[in-house]
């Protein structure tokens, strides 16, 4: 089991944020280390990969919130585990909660207010990004805990990268041109790119963001990526928690 871990929380030893990968010894194509129960996989070796990735967290299945992606821009206030439906970020000031983001090509973003003790994981493919999930999930933190950009530290998992992500002009329509690049018949949609700009004009210093290099659809045997592989795939989980103090 191989977990990416974001170096921008280093130096927050209260945080622990990790990103799951296909690639595992005991698992076999076309999951992988998958950890979505929706795909077509055994319930049971899910359940068992479950385990295996919230243990490296100090964490069990019934420790983490988990919600019903959607693909919109609804943000949900959570203070204990489960499953939270038609969401796409989840918020909380409990330590010892963590809370999960799946993905396959999407952008995960991870969000900690160093000040107010508040997470945050969000899930940002194009039609969220087009609702500007990130930006309201940053606004939520300010109109509840007066959140201050200079304390809000982000770290974007692995995605799509704008270098591949293809998209018809009816998606390519809804941004604006700086994100944009015209292939052909199809056009380059840079997601991350335009997410790290909602963060950088709301006044989050760029020094408190880290930027994953890694392309799920470039990256075959690391990464899970729906693009690539279609519906019979893996699927991967980002977490982000506050650790219990002792």
């Amino acid at each position: 089991m191989i977990i990416i871990e974001p170096e921008i929380f280093n130096q927050f030893p209260e945080i622990k944020c990790g990103f799951s990968t296909k690639s595992d010894t005991e698992t076999v194509p076309p999951f992988h280390f998958n950890l979505s129960a929706s795909v077509g996989d055994d319930p049971d070796a899910v359940l068992a990969r479950k385990e295996r990735f919230y243990k490296w967290f100090g964490l069990t299945p019934s420790d983490v919130a988990t919600q019903h992606q959607v693909h919109e821009d609804s943000v949900t206030f959570v203070t204990k585990p489960g499953l939270f439906p038609s969401s796409d970020a989840l918020v909380t000031d409990v330590s010892g909660l963590g809370l999960v983001v799946s993905s396959a090509d999407c952008l995960p973003v991870f969000v900690y207010d160093k000040k107010n003790m508040v997470i945050a994981g969000i899930h940002s493919g194009w039609k969220s990004s087009e609702k500007k999930i990130v930006r309201k999930t940053i606004q939520f933190l300010e109109e509840k805990w007066n959140s201050h950009p200079d304390n809000l530290y982000v770290y974007f998992g692995p995605s799509i990268s704008g270098e591949v992500y293809e998209v018809g002009p009816e998606v390519a329509e809804k941004f604006p041109s700086k994100y944009i690049i015209p292939l052909k018949e199809k056009f380059l949609l840079n997601i991350p790119l335009l997410n790290f700009d909602f963060l950088t004009s709301y006044g989050i210093p760029e020094k408190n963001i880290q930027v994953s290099r890694l392309c799920t659809f470039n990256n075959r045997k690391l990464l899970h990526s729906y693009r690539r592989e279609g519906p019979i795939s893996g699927r991967a989980v980002g977490l982000i928690m506050m650790k219990v103090k002792n």
